[in-house]
């Protein structure tokens, strides 16, 4: 940009213009005291004391060596002595005032940017300053609250191992209890088992069997709970190690936000180690709030207290049920003991009813027989109704078009087909149960064939071999587990 005033260098070109159009007539220039002209001035004259090019071209190289005479060449003397190209020295004046005015206020400006600045760098710098302090404080703080979780983590991952030892030893008496109920249970299966070989009559439900049976119940009863209780030891020590294996990742990520924390709390403007990060500030990688990590740590650690408990709770019941069965279990062995010492007593007087028991049973062994083959000749029967209900359907379906008609007589035929198959179905399960029935009755009669010669073994069984495997039971010590 050129400054007001300044002039500027005189141009020099060849005479390829028309000169004759850019200079008004002497008779239309303006006076030099009405100032410049009103209207806009051409390009060429925006700078008026710069005299033209065209006045000042001379020589060979103008266009008089293109057939001009020098007098043609230089325009007429009225054309060039209007004087309303130059300023005035007012506009020179005020000129140097404006320039004057223009560089104080530069100045006055720079001057102010510069205090400014000054203040402003001393401002950033103090708070600056002070948001690295509040920052370290507030590193510090967090440090203080991982190490106070920490702390409680700590104690509850203490308690819950001395919880799951606990529960482990316990577990470990369950199962030795549990162990030690299968040589009664053998006993009871195997006086079962004795009895069963007893023929006919002898193989009656008798307060024996009862008891036995009983007594295998109870023993069963003790063992499944047992069991279960075992089950829900299993799965307390696998949700206890869960909510420990929670609380040592959860203190483990302690340790780790703990140690960054720490080394962020101690870094310095003068330590090692730092660099520039460009756009770390707006990468959010966090998934937490204090208010939420906090409530993270302490759910880890109420569930860790819940779990313990339960287990705690969970051992008691297992003492508890360790006592429980070892009395039941040995009260049922004295009732089973006296059944046997009455139905010795009884043995001689059941023979009378050998007969009668064996007729019955051969006469209903003839009449299910007949029952059976009848099922089976109905069964029969039914075949080919269910042939030609399922054969016209068939064809019925090959009707073209509009002709497939559900039809009245389709529907009967529908429900022909499932009348019959009902019907079958229910002889089926008729003719299942009655042979079910026969088998029993079969093994009835054998066994009643077989109680008349075998009385005398019957009594053997129940003297000698029942009562002679029940001279020793386990133990209360063992019942519960100790050894």
């Amino acid at each position: 940009m050129e400054l007001l005033g300044s002039p500027l260098p005189t141009l020099y070109t060849h005479r390829g213009s028309t000169p004759a159009k850019f200079l008004p007539p002497i008779s239309t220039a303006p006076s030099p005291k009405n100032g410049f002209p009103s209207s806009p001035l051409p390009q060429s004259f925006s700078h008026p004391w710069v005299p033209r090019a065209t006045n000042l071209t001379m020589g060979p190289s103008s266009k008089s060596s293109q057939g001009l005479t020098p007098s043609e060449a230089l325009p007429p003397i009225s054309s060039r002595a209007a004087p309303f190209t130059r300023y005035t020295p007012g506009d020179w004046h005020r000129s140097n005032l404006n320039n004057s005015k223009a560089s104080e206020t530069s100045r006055r400006n720079a001057e102010l940017l510069t205090a400014d600045t000054s203040r402003l760098i001393q401002d950033k710098y103090q708070e600056t300053r002070k948001t690295q302090v509040k920052t370290t404080k507030k590193l510090g703080e967090r440090v203080n609250d991982i190490k106070f979780w920490k702390s409680q983590l700590r104690q509850e991952l203490d308690k819950m191992n001395g919880e799951n030892n606990a529960l482990t030893d316990v577990t470990k008496r369950l199962e030795r209890a549990l162990a030690k109920t299968e040589a009664p249970l053998q006993v009871t299966q195997e006086c079962l088992l004795h009895r069963e070989k007893r023929m006919g009559i002898d193989l009656v439900c008798d307060d024996v069997e009862k008891q036995l049976l009983v007594e295998a119940d109870v023993i069963r009863s003790c063992q499944e709970r047992m069991r279960r209780y075992l089950d829900q030891a299993e799965a307390r020590l696998a949700s206890n190690r869960m909510a420990q294996h929670e609380v040592e990742r959860d203190l483990a990520n302690k340790q780790v936000a703990h140690r960054i924390d720490d080394q962020c709390h101690q870094l310095r403007n003068t330590s090692d180690g730092i660099s520039y990060y460009q756009g770390v500030e707006r990468v959010d990688a966090t998934i937490s709030v204090p208010e939420s990590w906090a409530k993270f740590t302490d759910k880890n650690i109420l569930r860790s207290q819940s779990e313990r408990v339960a287990s705690a709770q969970l051992r008691d019941n297992i003492e508890n049920l360790l006592v429980v069965t070892a009395n039941e279990m040995r009260r049922q062995f004295s009732c089973v003991n006296v059944a046997f010492t009455h139905r010795i007593a009884e043995m001689a007087e059941a023979k009378r009813r050998i007969q009668d028991h064996l007729g019955k049973t051969l006469q209903e062994i003839f009449h299910l027989k007949r029952t059976i083959e009848a099922i089976r000749k109905a069964i029969r029967d039914k075949g080919r109704p269910l042939k030609v209900a399922q054969t016209r359907l068939d064809k019925r379906t090959r009707r073209p078009s509009m002709e497939l008609c559900r039809d009245t007589a389709h529907l009967h035929l529908v429900n022909e087909v499932c009348e019959i198959e009902e019907t079958l179905q229910s002889l089926q399960q008729r003719l299942g149960d009655a042979e079910d029935t026969l088998q029993r009755l079969v093994h009835a009669k054998l066994v009643l064939e077989h109680d008349l010669a075998v009385k005398a073994n019957s009594l053997f069984i129940d003297q000698e071999k029942c009562m002679g495997m029940r001279k020793a039971f386990p133990s209360t010590v063992r019942l519960l587990g100790y050894v």
